[in-house]
C-alpha cells in the first residue's frame, strides 16, 4: 500500500512539475521583444488580434499566440530561368530578380498562402506573355519596357498580398547556340561594315582634304602669277611716263636752246655732223646700197628740217 501512495505521490510531482514548467514557459513567450523592421502577426483564440510593431510588448499567456512573424525589410528574390518563346517563335532562356518588401504584414500573412513564392510566379507568366509580345531583337533592347510591366503587374496583386514590388531586373536573355552563332555573324557583319565605311570616309576625307589644299595652292600660284604681272605692268607703266616724262622735258630744253641766240646755227651744225656720220657708216658698210644722186645736196635733205 505505502509502495502505491509513494508511486502516486511522485506521479503527482511529475504533473505538477510539468504544469507549473508549462505555466512559465508560456509566460515567457508572453512577454515579447520585438526587433526593428519586423512585424509580429498575434491571434486570440486563433483569430486575428493585432500586429506587435517593434518594442516591447506583453500577451496573455495560452490566449494570445504570435502565429506570423514578417521582415519588413527589402529583400532580394531570384526568378529561375525558364523558356519563353519570342514573336518571331525563337526560343530564349530568360532568369531575373525581384527587389520586394512587406508594406502590410496582416495581408501578408492571410492574403496570400506565400507571397514570395507566388511573386515569383506571377513575374514568370508576365515576362513570358510580354516576351511573346516582342521580337528576338527587340527582347535585348526592350529590358526597361519587360521590367515596367512586371513591375506594374506585381504592385497591382500586391495590394491584395500586402507587399510592394520595388524593381525587376532581367539577369540574362539567353537564345539557342544558332542563334547566338547568327547574331555573333552579324555582329562581326556590322563591325566590319562600320570599318569599311569608317575607311572609306577616311579616304574621301583624304582626297577632298588633298584636293582643296591644290587648288588653294593653285590661288594662291594664280594670285601670285597675277600681282606679279600687275605689278610689272604698273612698273613698265611708271617706266614709260617716266620716260615720256625726261623725253618731253628733252625736247623742251631743245626747243628753248634753238630759241636761244645762237642755237638755230648750232641744231644746224649738229644735224650737218650726224648727216656726215651717217654718209660715213653707209660708205664703210659691206651692203650694196644705191644711193640717189642728191644724197650730196644736204642743203635739200634738211630743208624739211629747219625751224
Amino acid at each position: 500500500m505505502s509502495d502505491i501512495l509513494e508511486g502516486t505521490n511522485i506521479f503527482n510531482l511529475i504533473f505538477w512539475g510539468l504544469a507549473f514548467a508549462t505555466l512559465i514557459i508560456n509566460f515567457i513567450k508572453s512577454i515579447r521583444l520585438v526587433p526593428t523592421k519586423k512585424a509580429y502577426i498575434v491571434e486570440r483564440l486563433g483569430k486575428y488580434h493585432k500586429t506587435l510593431d517593434d518594442g516591447f510588448h506583453a500577451l496573455i499567456p495560452f490566449i494570445d499566440k504570435v502565429t506570423y512573424i514578417r521582415d519588413l525589410k527589402e529583400v532580394t528574390v531570384d526568378v529561375p530561368p525558364q523558356d519563353c518563346f519570342s514573336m518571331d517563335e525563337v526560343n530564349v532562356i530568360v532568369d531575373g530578380v525581384l527587389y520586394i518588401s512587406v508594406v502590410d504584414p496582416t495581408k501578408a500573412s492571410y492574403g496570400v498562402t506565400d507571397y514570395i513564392f507566388a511573386s515569383i510566379e506571377l513575374a514568370q507568366t508576365t515576362t513570358r506573355s510580354v516576351i511573346g509580345t516582342l521580337e528576338l531583337d527587340k527582347t535585348f533592347e526592350e529590358r526597361d519596357l519587360i521590367s515596367a510591366k512586371v513591375v506594374a503587374v506585381l504592385n497591382q496583386a500586391g495590394e491584395t498580398w500586402g507587399i510592394r514590388v520595388h524593381r525587376y531586373e532581367i539577369k540574362n536573355i539567353t537564345p539557342p547556340n544558332t542563334v547566338q552563332e547568327a547574331m555573333e555573324k552579324q555582329v562581326t557583319a556590322e563591325r566590319n561594315k562600320r570599318a569599311i565605311l569608317a575607311k572609306s570616309e577616311g579616304d574621301k576625307e583624304s582626297r577632298v582634304n588633298r584636293s582643296e589644299g591644290k587648288k588653294a595652292q593653285m590661288i594662291n600660284v594664280s594670285e601670285g602669277e597675277m600681282q606679279r604681272r600687275i605689278n610689272e605692268a604698273a612698273g613698265r607703266a611708271s617706266e614709260i611716263r617716266l620716260l615720256a616724262e625726261a623725253t618731253g622735258d628733252s625736247i623742251k630744253r631743245i626747243a628753248a636752246a634753238i630759241d636761244s641766240e645762237g642755237g638755230k646755227k648750232a641744231f644746224d651744225l649738229k644735224l650737218k655732223e650726224k648727216y656726215i656720220a651717217s654718209l660715213r657708216e653707209l660708205a664703210d658698210s659691206d651692203v650694196e646700197i644705191i644711193v640717189p644722186s642728191e644724197i650730196n645736196d644736204f642743203e635739200k635733205w634738211t630743208s624739211g628740217l629747219s625751224l
